[in-house]
């Protein structure tokens, strides 16, 4: 992250975190062209910084771009969300065996401490939920020691993060919390091919629910704006 010459965090970052959130949570409408002109306007920011911003996000899988007409919020297209899906899958499945061989009992043992602590509540909402999910993944990934594959993870969990949203529940999160024991427990006697293989069907279980995810997902997206109009 850059920063301005007080030390501050640049008008580039500021604006980039802004509209990567907006473009996360599909506060822009999939296939909506974004006003550029607008943008900087409410965002207070003149276009250069915009400019580079929308760019790092084009670049990154959150917008896309048309010579000559523009800036798109992405469409939640379903083979992508698979593709996604199945990186995220390829990713984890290699990082787990890594782990098992490179992973200190310390670093096992840690994870372990922090899943016990983040045990689902019917107090919390689906974004804490998601957010525990998510920390989780992470967390695993980095047991590997690859700092690349990590960074590669945390780039597909925010493009899938909004489809993920919407399918997730305390009810599917109280199970998936006891997959995700079984697999530490499995590194934790160095088996990797076991933790490997939970892991996979694990993902696998979420991948099956991607075109429901996103009908829901579009119905959540359309209510919304709506409810904004109304």
């Amino acid at each position: 992250m850059s920063v301005d010459a007080d030390g501050s965090e640049s008008i580039v970052d500021r604006v980039y975190a802004e509209l990567r959130s907006r473009a996360i949570s599909f506060d822009f409408k999939p296939g909506e062209r974004l006003n550029e002109g607008d943008l900087a306007k409410g965002l207070g920011v003149s276009r250069t910084p915009l400019r580079e911003a929308l760019n790092r996000l084009n670049t990154e899988g959150f917008l896309r771009f048309s010579p000559g007409r523009g800036f798109f919020c992405r469409e939640l297209d379903a083979q992508e969300i698979f593709d996604l899906y199945e990186l995220r899958k390829s990713l984890e499945v290699a990082a787990v065996r890594i782990s098992a061989e490179r992973a200190s009992d310390g670093q096992i043992d840690s994870l372990l401490s922090w899943l016990n602590s983040a045990l689902p509540s019917t107090d919390l909402d689906t974004p804490k939920l998601l957010e525990l999910d998510e920390e989780f993944h992470e967390r695993l990934m980095a047991l590997c020691g690859n700092a690349e594959m990590l960074r590669v993870l945390r780039n597909v969990n925010a493009r899938i993060h909004f489809v993920r949203q919407t399918d997730m529940t305390s009810a599917n999160r109280s199970s998936t919390q006891q997959e995700h024991r079984v697999v530490v427990e499995h590194l934790k006697r160095r088996d990797g091919q076991s933790a490997a293989l939970v892991l996979s069907q694990h993902i696998d279980r979420r991948i099956d629910r991607i075109n429901a995810a996103i009908k829901e997902g579009y119905a959540q997206i359309y209510m919304a704006s709506n409810a904004r109009r109304s």
